[in-house]
């Protein structure tokens, strides 16, 4: 029950009692998906459960004489039908037990309650968990910025398309943009542009006979919850002062909720102290610096924990002129896998603080190796910069509610492709292989990734970034009023009104784009193109 919880999160008519049994259990270990049909004994019991999809069968029928037979299918033993009692199978979340003390079958509803109602699991969720909602509100606004908004979207590689393609429709109307299927432009690796660390990574498929989960229409087995900080030991169920924990209901953070985590001491009377990792580093050092820095971060995210801290903020926060930021990817994969050879990962919570995440894809990867909850500040202030030229009747609270309520539907979108129904389960669980990204980095960095291709190192990754910020800092005439083109989603020359309004601004321009590099399309894509145009 604990290993492979039936849906609690969604479901309105469960038991309150054997609800809190679920969520006390949920910070310890993150659900099992399926599919999968398990079956396990002690000797004195044995019994059966399905995922909590249910996307394998199990039958069973009970015979006149005791006999009682369980298998994939039915008919697999020849058993007179004039012998047989009953016949059932297994349901999703349910369980099958038989007592060979007690020689009977124990019913799910019994077996469950009596699990439910052994401890006061209700009343310890009241006393160790904190929601990140429920703290007092603090200043939803954000924090003044030294660098201007368009250097620092230059710096981590935004270009007009993003905004028009990706991030306003999400603005409008809390749904991800709509385009054409497939994806015919080159590897990151190979491309001549500038492209960030999340374009490296693409997710496993799930190579399983049954399809995908649909979010949607399975909506209840669906969940974005996730806990930050510390997990209690799994191995002593009965401790006497169990840790607390921090909850969300959904994985993005807006300023607010960043604020109360940074102020988190101070809210939980010391429960919960959070120390900020600057991922930063002076440009100066070039980019074998960038090898140096992760050591020290390293270093310094071990002293933070043992210094009693256990939440870890990884911010590039700190991006300016002569500070150039480490990809938070790579920044947030070494800490992870550090802490990880160290004994530490699971006394801490890592939260990732980052202009450079902006489409779902990167919300993904970044979740997968290891990111607990993430904030990304310069899409939210993209979004309160353009929210009064979008259509609609748009303010920059409505416009940030859309864009994580549409980032919530993608992660959810995205981990139903593989059969993982819920943010815990992904969380950490690298489903992603790396395409150009070489051994060596793959396996001090990304340890345990698959990396079939070989490609660039560490020192390549950080020049490509170093290349986005000498772009956003120097002294080109193009780049000093507009953001790029792009070229990724349509022809260069067909992105001339990039955000449909007549102004020119520091996010997006009316005058025509360059073409420029080998992103640049032959053809535009139809449908992407008319949902621009819609």
């Amino acid at each position: 029950m604990m290993m492979i919880p039936e849906p609690w999160e969604q479901h309105t008519l469960m038991d309150e009692r054997r609800k809190a049994f679920y969520e006390y259990h949920a910070s310890m270990l993150e659900p099992w998906d399926g599919p999968a049909s398990i079956v396990f004994t002690d000797g004195r019991q044995i019994g059966a459960t399905l995922d909590r999809n249910g996307l394998r069968p199990a039958r069973y029928c009970v015979t006149d004489d005791d006999l009682v037979i369980m298998a994939s299918e039915s008919g697999v033993l020849p058993v007179p039908e004039n012998k047989i009692v009953r016949k059932w199978r297994l349901q999703p979340g349910r369980m099958f037990l038989i007592d060979l003390e007690q020689g009977r079958m124990i019913d799910d509803e019994e077996l469950k309650a009596s699990l439910a109602n052994a401890k006061p699991y209700k009343q310890w969720i009241e006393n160790l968990r904190i929601r990140l909602d429920d703290l007092s509100q603090t200043s939803g606004e954000a924090p003044q910025a030294a660098v201007e908004l368009l250097d620092r979207q230059q710096a981590f590689g935004y270009t007009q398309e993003d905004i028009k393609f990706l991030m306003s429709p999400m603005a409008q109307a809390g749904e991800e943009g709509i385009g054409s299927m497939g994806n015919d432009s080159p590897l990151a690796v190979l491309s001549d542009k500038n492209k960030p660390l999340y374009s490296y990574f693409k997710q496993l498929f799930a190579q399983v006979t049954n399809p995908p989960i649909d979010p949607i229409r399975e909506a209840i087995v669906m969940s974005l919850v996730s806990f930050i900080g510390p997990k209690p030991n799994l191995l002593d169920i009965n401790q006497v002062n169990p840790p607390m924990r921090l909850e969300v209901s959904q994985p993005i953070l807006d300023f607010a909720d960043m604020q109360k985590l940074r102020e988190i001491e101070k809210h939980t009377h010391g429960k919960f102290r959070s120390y900020t990792l600057d991922i930063t580093y002076p440009l100066a050092w070039g980019h074998e610096g960038v090898e140096a820095k992760l050591a020290s971060l390293n270093a310094e995210a071990v002293d933070a924990l043992r210094s009693g801290h256990n939440i870890l903020i990884i911010s590039d926060r700190g991006v300016s002129p002569t500070q150039v930021a480490i990809p938070a990817l790579l920044a947030l994969s070494a800490i992870h896998q550090h802490l990880v050879r160290e004994g530490l990962r699971t006394t801490a919570g890592l939260v990732v603080e980052t202009g450079s995440a902006r489409e779902v894809h990167h919300f993904g990867v970044l979740a997968g190796y290891g990111a607990e909850a993430v904030h990304p500040y310069l899409a939210m202030e993209t979004l309160v910069n353009i929210h009064k030229d979008l259509p609609g009747d748009l303010n920059p609270e409505k416009a940030i509610y859309n864009y994580v309520k549409a980032v919530g539907k993608g992660l959810s979108k995205i981990m139903s492709k593989m059969g993982v129904s819920t943010y815990m389960s992904y969380c950490g669980a690298q489903l992603f292989e790396a395409i150009g990204i070489n051994s060596d980095t793959i396996e001090k960095y990304f340890t345990g990734t698959s990396s079939r291709v070989e490609g660039i190192g560490v020192f390549e990754l950080a020049e490509e970034a170093i290349r986005c910020h000498r772009a956003a800092f120097g002294g080109d005439p193009v780049l000093s009023a507009m953001l790029d083109a792009g070229g990724e989603y349509a022809r260069a020359s067909a992105a001339k009104s990039t955000c449909g309004r007549p102004t020119r601004s520091p996010s997006c321009s009316t005058a025509p784009a360059r073409t420029t590099g080998t992103r640049t399309r032959s053809t535009p894509r139809s449908s992407t193109t008319r949902a621009a145009a819609t």
